[in-house]
């Protein structure tokens, strides 16, 4: 019997952060409101970094302070710093998010660190959050592919983890950021992942530009026991850094495909679909 699955809902910060449209406050308040009804187990709200660098994410503190936290629902945010640590602690954040990559390449790319300084950047942060009482998430984006290097090594990711292991992450997060892995790869990663780190502190998080991302997750679901799953109502995201890339995984398509399985997951669609629709309706 596989595990139930958990669906951690990207959309309000992985989702929104590219779009071109500045969206206001309270719509996006609205949108966090409709996810935290739907019974999905984690939403990230949003991200404390630099609005010159992702103007979408300006206003996370006001998000959290506006929203309505539902009991059952983890409300988390991506934190670059300890500057943005600050802010998170004084939004009353329950997680946070830090990242990194397994391509040197696209790490420069995307924050102008290798991987090596990305992973000192945020020691701080992680010594603080656990200080505080805060679990971590540590992204690891360009897993499978990079834009850059092309297909990756199915071990290329092994030191990060490492690292992020020995630092206490409590959950790291696999990440397909261009979306052309497809299930022999997933399989390759994890056979190479799990001698290293559990499947209880592994997560999954699929773009969808190939349409393989659904097939993956079951694959990392009933294959290798891994619960916990990105997406991203209405499949909006995408990366700025990753050309043609698509956006993440629908949350819809998503719970739709555990629930054909059989699986123990009451998460809404309908209103999964209302909280999509109200971003999609705004021009």
């Amino acid at each position: 019997m596989s595990v139930a699955p958990r669906i951690l809902e990207v959309g309000p910060r992985d989702g929104l952060q590219n779009e071109r449209s500045i969206l206001p406050l309270d719509l996006k308040v609205r949108f966090v409101d409709l996810l935290s009804d739907s019974g999905v187990h984690e939403i990230e709200v949003g991200a404390f970094v630099s609005p010159r660098w992702v103007p979408q994410m300006a206003g996370s503190d006001e998000l959290f302070a506006q929203i309505h936290r539902r009991p059952g629902v983890t409300y988390s945010a991506l934190v670059p710093n300890e500057i943005g640590l600050d802010r998170a602690l004084a939004a009353q954040v329950e997680k946070i998010a830090v990242f990194t990559a397994a391509s040197e390449t696209f790490n420069k790319r995307n924050i102008n660190a290798s991987i090596s300084e990305s992973i000192d950047r945020f020691r701080p942060v992680l010594s603080r959050s656990h200080e505080a009482g805060l679990p971590v998430r540590g992204y690891i984006s360009t897993v499978f592919f990079c834009p850059y290097e092309g297909q990756m090594a199915p071990d290329a990711h092994l030191p990060v983890v490492r690292e992020l292991l020995e630092l206490g992450t409590e959950e790291i997060c696999l990440a397909d950021t261009v979306g052309e892995a497809r299930p022999d790869d997933v399989r390759r990663v994890l056979e190479q992942v799990l001698p290293e780190c559990g499947a209880d502190r592994l997560a999954m998080h699929f773009h969808d530009t190939y349409g393989h991302a659904t097939e993956n997750a079951l694959v990392a679901w009933r294959e290798f026991g891994i619960a916990v799953f990105d997406s991203a109502a209405g499949g909006l995201g995408g990366c700025p850094y990753a050309e043609g890339a698509q956006g993440n995984v629908s949350t819809e398509a998503l719970v739709n495909a555990f629930q054909a399985e059989q699986a123990d997951l009451e998460v809404d669609v309908a209103r999964v679909r209302e909280a999509a629709r109200l971003i999609r309706d705004t021009p």
